[in-house]
């Protein structure tokens, strides 16, 4: 059999190794793969040349295998930074932005993401800015609003009749 060849084999192999990235499933698989290559007795440079790692990586894998069997080769949770704001606060903001900002002291009518990111400081001393505040109006399931603008000194029996639908 002739020996087959990839155009552009450097590329095709970055290519491959970030879509195994992109999964626990197949970064799980990789793993598995390389063990089976040090069971057939390559050397842990050889499989980590193979595979596109450190062969401290390759060592690691081995480690876990032996202490932990198959479920060492899983990746393990990773706990990330705690949220800034806990299940308490976040009930009590949902329960802010049910109610008129005016009557919690502010003087605008309507929330929106400055106004929640100041209310959050003030009340709660959890500092956002005003775009997570935004998208915390999403994950709360609000829409944001904004007031339809009135023209200044307009005759309503001439909007009235200017309208398209009545």
């Amino acid at each position: 059999m002739r020996k087959l060849t990839i155009k552009d084999a450097e590329i095709t192999q970055i290519a491959l190794q970030q879509e195994i990235m992109k999964s626990e499933e197949s970064r799980y698989n990789h793993r598995l793969h390389g063990i089976l290559l040090i069971c057939k007795e390559f050397s842990c440079y050889e499989v980590a040349d193979i595979m596109g790692h450190s062969p401290r990586t390759i060592e690691h894998w081995v480690q876990h295998i032996e202490r932990y069997g198959f479920a060492g080769l899983y990746d393990r949770p990773r706990p990330g930074r705690p949220p800034a704001i806990t299940d308490s606060i976040r009930q009590a903001i949902e329960n802010d932005l049910r109610t008129d900002p005016r009557k919690l002291g502010y003087m605008q009518t309507m929330w929106d993401g400055k106004l929640l990111s100041h209310h959050l400081a003030s009340a709660y001393r959890v500092t956002l800015g005003v775009r997570q505040c935004q998208r915390w109006f999403k994950n709360l399931g609000f829409r944001r609003r904004k007031p339809r603008p009135v023209i200044a000194k307009a005759d309503p029996e001439m909007q009235r009749a200017y309208k398209k639908t009545q």
